[in-house]
């Protein structure tokens, strides 16, 4: 398998999952229907696990370019390999959104709020304040990507070696996993926790092209994007400073 391939499905894994268990939460007549925000956060945790395993030994498991740019920023990943690994993340993302529509087009049919199957594919502000927002997305993704630097093989960091597989795999899944869980819980209640423009950008440009009523907020669509990657570069750049 190669980087860009494992990056595909391992991306469209996570968002397979991650936004899988939001539909079940929230769409009518699910048998998740209503199990709340414990279940979302768990699962999404999950999904983290299932598609690093999966992409860790062939791409170092970024799924996410905010995770690809902080790397790369902090002299850990080349530089020449980020627009192949984001463009994988954006097709896996993609990909996983319209797998998510499929599973579930019975119960999207049926569900009438617009705003819970908007929910499906991208994440919204529990109250729209563009500066907060821009915040909880930029600590959101900071604690992510700063917590992953210290997670590498510290080999790797030692060397420098910007051709290794580095990443969200480099000690294995579970770590990783526990991360996002506490981000979560913790973090997630004021935006929904994007802290990964491919889990946001892809998938709500899935919403406005498959047969799914309502509008895809594209004004707000920027901060997922913008939030994360700022969040990666203030933690690569700290990383840089203190070690």
């Amino acid at each position: 398998m190669t980087p860009f391939t494992a990056e595909l499905i391992g991306t469209m894994l996570l968002i397979l999952l991650g936004n899988g268990v939001v539909a079940n939460v929230v769409l009518k007549d699910t048998k998740g229907n209503n199990s709340g925000w414990i279940v979302i956060t768990t699962a999404w945790a999950l999904a983290v696990f299932v598609g690093v395993t999966v992409a860790g030994p062939a791409s170092g498991a970024h799924l996410n370019p905010a995770v690809t740019i902080g790397l790369a920023v902090a002299g850990k990943f080349s530089w020449d390999l980020v627009p192949t690994y984001i463009a994988a993340q954006m097709l896996g993302g993609m990909l996983g959104a319209f797998l998510v529509w499929l599973f579930n087009k019975d119960h999207f049919a049926i569900t009438e709020d617009e705003g819970a199957k908007l929910a499906c594919f991208s994440t919204g502000p529990a109250i729209r304040n563009t500066f907060s927002n821009l915040i909880s997305e930029i600590i959101g993704t900071f604690v992510l990507v700063f917590v992953i630097f210290h997670f590498s093989d510290p080999s790797i960091a030692l060397n420098n070696d910007p051709t290794a597989k580095v990443g969200l795999g480099s000690v294995g899944a579970l770590p990783v996993t526990f991360v996002v869980w506490a981000i979560g819980l913790s973090l997630g209640g004021t935006t929904g926790y994007a802290i990964n423009p491919a889990r946001d950008l892809a998938p709500r440009i899935m919403h406005s092209i498959l047969p799914v009523k309502g509008g895809s907020d594209w004004g707000y669509a920027w901060i997922p994007v913008a939030g994360p990657i700022l969040g990666a570069v203030i933690a690569a750049v700290l990383f840089g400073i203190i070690h």
